[in-house]
């Protein structure tokens, strides 16, 4: 996923500085999507360039030049565009919460199918998980190194299970 993608559905939740943007993006996207002030900085840079947003500078700005970046129309287009494509990298779940970030501030951006697809793949990942378990953890007397390999398994059942706890969550809220 782009960190542009991320930039773009915080700009369009509020209009902000650069440095308004980096520190409420550690507070909010942060938690799920790593970047640096730096490269925060970079990438507005790029995106004024691309024409996804407009930079003005800020009357009240002191000593230093403050611009306040906010996104023009080709920009939430551009985010429309990749929301609508399916993430196939390894970071398709974070590349989600960003989707449905960007969904809440600009509308339906028809996500159902994506997540349907998510869910399979969580699904066949959970059944394979529990073939794994009755394959090789059923027997009752385990050894040290055993256990310690069936709780590794454990934590990836139980991630996969609280995904789709989460999914079944989720679909009602994008389908209406």
């Amino acid at each position: 996923m782009s960190i542009q993608h991320a930039l773009l559905t915080s700009l369009l939740e509020k209009p902000s500085t650069g440095y308004e943007l980096a520190n409420r993006f550690d507070r909010s996207m942060g938690y799920f999507w790593q970047a640096t002030h730096q490269q925060i900085y970079r990438e507005l840079g790029r995106m004024v360039t691309a024409g996804w947003l407009m930079a003005q500078d800020c009357p009240e700005a002191d000593k230093r030049r403050k611009k306040t970046y906010q996104v023009l129309p080709a920009g939430r287009e551009e985010l429309r565009r990749w929301a609508a494509e399916p993430q196939d990298s390894g970071d398709q779940n974070q590349a989600l919460l960003i989707k449905l970030r960007a969904e809440a501030v600009i509308g339906p951006l028809g996500l159902r199918e994506e997540v349907l697809r998510l869910i399979k793949q969580h699904q066949a990942l959970l059944e394979t998980y529990r073939q794994i378990e009755q394959r090789d953890f059923s027997s009752a007397s385990l050894t040290r190194a055993q256990r310690l390999q069936y709780v590794v398994l454990r934590r990836g059942i139980m991630i996969e299970e609280s995904w789709l706890a989460w999914a079944d969550e989720l679909l009602p809220l994008i389908e209406a």
